[in-house]
């Protein structure tokens, strides 16, 4: 799939926040297509994925980075197809998320890994896992997405983004880049303000805000035709088998989670012969990922 060669260039900051740099691989595939991961951690460590949310791209696999280090693990995140500097495949349906993990995995010299999942990252997580067993070791999702038919009671701003990703895809992708312009503009609470609920009094850290900023410019850098397609393909049915994931999963969850009502998490994990739940009182969507990175991490290394 991935042409041996790749090309390693330092980001200069056009793609998000400008006041962030990374390392970014590009890698081509068949096709004329562009595929770009960061690595975050130590080198030599314990190679895990990160799969991103939606929209999202792999600067959010920055959070990652210190405890990583600390406990020797080697974080490979990559920008999903219509995201950041990976290409749109048009029409890819999630089931079909092994060929850009392989790739990845293929261009970092890694054989298997452990794959980390956030929010929209954990239906591709678990396609990887039921297609290609030999390649996925242990499933965190965390603040995980679900499935349409075991979601009691969508929250309205996901419903309308789904309605709109089904019926009106080209309002959508306008609507995402108005959010982007203003983003780019304003404070780093209006990323963050979606992601987080209205009833936490919980600061976060200035590089965390940042962080989170850059990842939503970087994912939003072409265009929203990422984000549109996997909301739309996220609206149906996923078409994956869940009894064949033999891989350990294990669901992190916060109670306060008003993007993804821990309700829908409950009757999923029941659908996964091998999963469990970890709830986190309290938390809610961006604060569940940030305070399972250090567990997570060390149970990975």
């Amino acid at each position: 799939m991935a042409v041996p060669s790749t090309t390693t260039r330092r980001d200069s900051g056009a793609d998000g926040d400008r006041r962030e740099n990374d390392r970014a691989t590009t890698i081509s595939l068949d096709g004329g297509r562009q595929l770009a991961y960061a690595e975050y951690g130590q080198p030599s460590g314990a190679p895990v994925l990160f799969l991103h949310g939606t929209p999202g791209s792999r600067r959010l696999g920055a959070l990652f980075d210190e405890a990583a280090r600390e406990r020797d693990v080697r974080i490979l995140a990559p920008d999903r197809p219509g995201y950041g500097r990976s290409t749109t495949w048009s029409e890819r349906p999630i089931r079909d998320a092994d060929r850009y993990v392989r790739a990845v995995l293929d261009d970092a010299n890694v054989q298997r890994a452990g794959v980390v999942a956030f929010s929209g990252g954990a239906p591709h997580a678990l396609a990887t896992a039921a297609r290609c067993p030999d390649i996925v070791g242990r499933i965190d999702l965390v603040a995980g997405a679900t499935p349409p038919d075991v979601t009691a009671e969508q929250p309205v701003t996901q419903r309308a983004l789904n309605g709109l990703a089904t019926r009106a895809p080209t309002l959508l992708d306008g609507l995402f880049r108005g959010q982007a312009w203003l983003a780019r503009r304003l404070d780093p609470s209006f990323v963050i303000a979606q992601y987080t609920a209205s009833d936490v009094d919980e600061p976060l850290p200035d590089e965390v805000a940042t962080t989170i900023k850059a990842d939503f410019l970087t994912a939003l850098a072409g265009d929203g035709s990422g984000t549109v397609a996997e909301l739309r393909a996220t609206a149906t049915d996923w078409e994956i088998d869940f009894e064949s994931v033999e891989a350990d999963v294990r669901f992190w969850h916060g109670t306060n989670d008003t993007n993804v009502p821990i309700e829908g998490v409950r009757a999923f994990a029941q659908r996964l012969p091998t999963a469990s739940l970890q709830t986190l009182d309290g938390a809610d969507h961006l604060r569940t990922l940030l305070r399972s990175v250090p567990e997570i991490v060390e149970e990975h290394r």
